[in-house]
Order: structure tokens, then sequence, then C-alpha cells
């Protein structure tokens, strides 16, 4: 397994690293000609979708060569919409290169990112890009990126500046320099002396830095002894196996910057797949073992992205009670068919129906009883009501939704039984416009969408004794059913109750029931055209007719008695409340408590968030019908790293012009539908 890598490219939207992959493919001599997401034909970003929006929508899949070592990159989405493809991504690293922008403003931006890395222990490198755009200087730059980092960033470069220009880096280990040079490998230069200063406190601040990991180094600095760089590189590697600091790279991806001097220290420093499978606990005994990390649905069938953590696999091998019905490798869109993999690739297997993102792939009949970790699946915050524009469309629908959430984890397809819509739920509004786009373009599916409709409910203020009397005749036998029955409010969240308590036989014993079901019917829709809740209902009298009285009569009487009475028992509107804790970087808590008052919410306390220096917690009870967009304007207040989880916690009564307008749409709705 040593000579195989696997690096997971991480990073907020637009900081270049589907440019990077690229730049490492053609430098490594993986690639012939240099593509580029700007025109579409980039190795990365290969799906319509993707090209369509010109940035990442899902995992792309592509290796290259550098001294020996074969890497496999998997570059993820930097859209929040996103997270989880990266979250899955990231159990087959054995390195996390993040790539980030050396604008200090949007640091924030890698919060979550850096928070997700440090939690679960993956080793991970820093590159800076665009550097060749940076006005903004490192040393304002690094602080930003710290103040997110809970791991030491210990720069291993520090750049070249001609004026505003930065021409070319330093490495701190060496103290060599070098130039950029347009479409070639950087030029060993003369140490310039505007940089010396800069260079000299900089490399003592990185030996210090290592030295708090290092005895042997701390007492070569102790004793003013200098350390050789193989002393140094060793450091490095070491302290990013063991996760303890961030080795921080500069560059311009774009233009080849710095990326040749990344890839040979990623060669020495990333850590080898053997030791990120003792890193997992995976044990080293007899079996192929695996973990899928991605799912495509593709014109091959299904392919399952899998890392091998034991091996070899074969094609045709049975894992987990399933037979490998394919083997390939992936270069971005390319798929080649291969017979074998060795422990440390990645490789996708087709035809493994069963089998989900994140499941653990045993060799034989029967999953791992220890399977790997896999990441939680993030709770969905934004939906909508879909439903196929052409009628006939509907089962087709259900199956490429069903494929669409094997691919994505992330998305939820409910059917919505108190509002009778089927709801595509997901991380924000673009992760539900690309499921969109893929239901048109690869299942030929054209949907519509609507803001779900929230579950009003009604109740009653006061209580109400009513009669209900059905009667026919028809010339034969008749039908006839009379009920009595009183009408009472239930504290809130009693549900419903039926109680009878007929003295004398006025209703016969076995039309009782047929009574309670004709009440339970109507319920279903009260006097505002809402299901009705807490709620009792006692039949206390009634009269029959020995031949024209059944089952049925007794149930409209009762459902008679119902419409009557419920319109005289001051019916109300009853809106979902829900518990929301909301986290955010502290900077914006003032704004957060603002957006959730404007939103009618109550906010009920703060907090510092655990394990996340510099964020809080706002909770709040906030209606339903203020929560469906919320989580847009969270991110638009927090550079996109706001987030909200929440679950219903009780009805609240709605009263006023508010609820006439909810009563008023809904009744107009209903007629439109009928």
């Amino acid at each position: 397994m040593s000579d195989r890598r696997t690096v997971v490219l991480v990073g907020p939207s637009l900081s270049g690293k589907t440019s990077l992959m690229e730049s490492a493919l053609f430098i490594a001599g993986a690639l012939q000609r240099k593509g580029s997401v700007r025109d579409g034909t980039s190795v990365g970003d290969a799906s319509a979708e993707a090209r369509h929006r010109k940035s990442s929508v899902e995992v792309s899949v592509a290796s290259a060569t550098v001294n020996g070592v074969i890497f496999t990159f998997l570059d993820c989405p930097g859209s929040v919409d996103f997270l989880a493809e990266s979250h899955h991504a990231l159990l087959a690293a054995d390195a996390a290169l993040v790539v980030a922008e050396p604008v200090p403003e949007r640091a924030l931006t890698l919060a979550p990112l850096f928070h997700y890395l440090d939690e679960h222990e993956i080793p991970h490198l820093l590159f800076i890009n665009k550097m060749d755009r940076a006005a903004p200087l490192l040393r304002d730059v690094l602080p930003a990126l710290q103040q997110v980092s809970r791991r030491p960033l210990v720069l291993h470069q520090v750049p070249i500046r001609e004026g505003e220009t930065v021409t070319g880096y330093v490495d701190l280990a060496s103290e060599h320099a070098f130039a950029y040079q347009p479409g070639k490998p950087s030029k060993e230069i003369k140490l310039p002396d505007s940089v010396k200063e800069r260079e000299a406190a900089a490399r003592v601040q990185m030996l210090e830095q290592l030295a708090d990991f290092d005895d042997a180094l701390m007492e070569k600095l102790l004793e003013d002894k200098q350390p050789s760089v193989e002393e140094i590189e060793e450091s490095f590697r070491r302290d990013l196996a063991e996760d303890k600091i961030v080795p921080v790279f500069l560059g311009a991806a774009e233009h080849d910057h710095g990326v040749r001097r990344l890839l040979a220290h990623m060669a020495a420093m990333v850590p080898a797949a053997a030791a990120t499978a003792k890193r997992l606990g995976v044990d080293q005994g007899a079996g192929a073992l695996a973990q899928v990390v991605k799912t495509f649905n593709t014109g091959h069938g299904k392919l399952s992205l899998a890392r091998v953590w034991r091996g070899p696999l074969a094609d045709g091998d049975t894992v987990n009670g399933q037979r490998i019905g394919g083997m390939y490798h992936l270069q971005g869109a390319q798929v080649q068919k291969i017979d074998r993999a060795e422990a440390g690739d990645v490789v996708a297997l087709g035809r493994l129906d069963a089998v989900r993102t994140g499941d653990t792939l045993a060799a034989g009949t029967h999953p791992p009883a220890t399977p790997l970790p896999r990441p939680t699946i993030l709770a969905p915050t934004y939906g909508l009501a879909i439903h196929a524009k052409k009628r006939d469309d509907d089962v087709k629908l259900s199956g490429a939704l069903a494929k669409l959430v094997d691919e994505d984890p992330s998305l939820v397809v409910e059917h919505d039984a108190a509002t009778n819509q089927l709801v595509l739920r997901g991380q924000g509004d673009i992760h539900l416009i690309v499921a969109f786009d893929r239901l048109k373009n690869r299942y030929g599916l054209a949907v519509e969408s609507e803001r779900p409709r929230v579950p009003y409910k009604e109740a009653i203020r006061k209580p109400v004794t009513q009669h209900g009397r059905f009667k026919r005749q028809t010339g034969g036998h008749g039908m006839f059913g009379d009920v009595h029955i009183e009408i009472k409010p239930l504290p809130r969240g009693t549900g419903f109750e039926f109680g009878e308590r007929v003295v004398g036989g006025a209703v016969p014993r076995q039309f009782i029931p047929a009574v309670e079901a004709g009440v339970r019917e109507y319920l279903t829709k009260g006097p505002l055209g809402f299901p009705v809740v807490d709620v009792s209902v006692t039949l206390f009298d009634g009269s029959y007719h020995t031949v024209d009285s059944n089952e049925m009569s007794f149930k409209l009487a009762a459902r008679q008695a119902m419409v009557e009475g419920m319109a005289k028992c001051g019916p109300i509107l009853l809106e979902p409340i829900w518990h929301i804790d909301v986290s955010v970087p502290s900077s914006v808590t003032s704004k957060v408590n603002s957006l959730i008052s404007g939103r009618r919410g109550q906010i009920t306390g703060f907090e510092s968030k655990e394990g996340w220096e510099g964020w809080d917690v706002v909770t709040a009870k906030v209606p339903q019908s203020e929560l469906h967009d919320l989580v847009l304007e969270l991110r638009s207040l927090s550079q996109g790293v706001g987030f909200f989880a929440g679950h219903f916690d009780h009805l609240s009564e709605l009263t006023g012009r508010l609820a006439d307008q909810v009563v008023q749409a809904h009744a107009e709705a209903a007629a439109k539908a009928s």
C-alpha cells in the first residue's frame, strides 16, 4: 500500500480546487493538454450540471503518478449545499488538501471544514491559491486562517514580491529561493535582499512551531544549532501524519505556479495508505475490505466508488453477499475497465445494487461485523414540493428520485401525509436546482416545484351540544340515524377523544362505533378547512328505527352533527412552531437575532457553541411557515457558514390578518384543485 495515496481536495467555492487538480494532472503527465473550468474542458466537473454551472456539484476522481507515488485525487464541491460529498470523500483520505484564497475576509468560510477535519483527526495541508492576484499580505491572511483552525498553520514557504505582484517563493526548510516561470518549472534564484529579513523571521517561527512537537528539534534550537533540511522535512512528515500541524504552501494553480513543489512535498509528506488504515482501525486480517465513498448512476449502470483497505479485490469477487459486476478506474468522465485492485486503490465497483454510500464491504457473503465509521447524514434544511409536469411520468419520477438519493444521501424524498405533497428536501436551493437538472438531463423528466404547504391544524374555543339527524325514505327500507353529541375543547397537544354515556339503549351498542367513525371522518377537515385537533366528542343520547337504522345512517348523522356543531364552537387556526438551534460565528449573532425576530420567532437563549471557538448557538421558537428559506438568508448573513437544526415543538394559535390570509389561500387552492 505504500506507493498509493489518496488526497481529497476541499475548500470553499471559487478557491480553485478543480483548477489545482487539472494543473497537478498536467504537471504529472496524466494529461497531454491542460483544460480549464471556464471553458468546460477540465477533467473534473465533467457532468452536464457542473459544466453548466462552471462549478463542482459532486466528487470528481482522477489519478497521477508523482515521484513514484500513485496519487488519486478526489475533488469535492465547494458549495455548502454539497458538503455531504466532502464528508463521504474524506472517508478515503490519507490527507486532505485544503484550498483557500488569500483573502482574510473569506477565512470564515473555512471554519466548518477545518472543524470537521480537526474533529475527525484527518491529516491536512493548506494550499493558498491565487497568489498571483494577492493584494493582501500573507501576514494578514495567515492569522485570519489560523483563527478557524485548531491546529497550528506552519508556513513551508514565503512569497517573493515585486510591488504587489508575487513572482516566486522561498522554501523555508532549504532557504532556497525560486522565481515562477510561465509554463515551466520555477527557476532557482539568489535570495533577494528585500526578502531576507522576512524569510529569517518566518523560518524561526516555523522551527519553533515544529519544535513544539519534536523534543530533538527543540534541543537543537536551545543549543543554537541549525537542523538539517532532512530533519525539518521529517518533522513536517511526522507531525502531519499525526495531525498535529497543517503545512502551508503557496501558489497559483491556473498558471501552475507552486504546484510542482506542492506535489513533491505531498509525495514525501502524505501518510501511506497503511498508516491511514491503522488510524481508521482497519486490522490486517484476511480477506478484502473496502469502503464506499460515492455512488454514481451512469450509462454503465450503478458504480460504487470505494477505497480498498485490504486487498486484493478482483472483478467477480463477492462482497457483502453480492458479486462485483465490473471494476473500473475513473479519470474524470473516462471509465477504464480493470481486473484487480490492490490495497490502497480507489476503484469503481459495478452492479452492487444493494450497497449504499458509506457502506463497508467485506469479502464473502456477509457484511463485516464491525463496519468502518461513516459520516452522520446531514439533516435537510430546505425543501420544495414537486410533481412531474406530465402526469404519466409519476411512476418514472419515483424511480429517478430513488437513484438521486442513492447517489446523494443528503437528499431526502418524503410524502407529507398532512399536506399530501411529495417533497424533495436538501441542503439549499442550489442543491435542489442541481437535482432537478439531473432529473431532466439523465432521465428526461421535467418537474414543477412549489413551496411546501404548512400543515396547519384547527381547534375550538368553546363547548357545544349538537343534535344531528339523518333520515332518508326511498320506498323500501329507508335510513334513519339520530344522535346528540357534546363537543368540547381539550388542552393543547391532547389530540382527539371520543366517549359515550348513552343510557337505556337510545343508540344501540352496535351503532356507536359508526358514530365515532363519522366524527373522525369529519375531523379531517374542519370549518376552516384544516384537520381538527384537541377536541373531545361525547355521544350522550339519540334514537333509532328498528327497520331503517344501520351503521351508515348513524355515521352520516354524526357527521351532520359535527358540521353544524363545529361552526358554533369558535374555531381557531393553529400553526406549527419549531424549536431551532442556529449555529453561527459570534460576529453575526446580533444579526441572526434580528433575523429570527423578523420571522415572528421567539429567542429562548444563546450560548457559546461547544467545540467551536468563536461561534454561538441561538435557540428559538419559530413558526414553520417562516422556516422555508431561513437557511438561505442565514448563509447570506454569515458568508455561507451558518446552519441550523430543528424539530416540531408545539401548535400555537394564529389569529388576525395572517390567519385570515392562510384560510383564504387554503380555500382558493382547494377550489382550484377541485
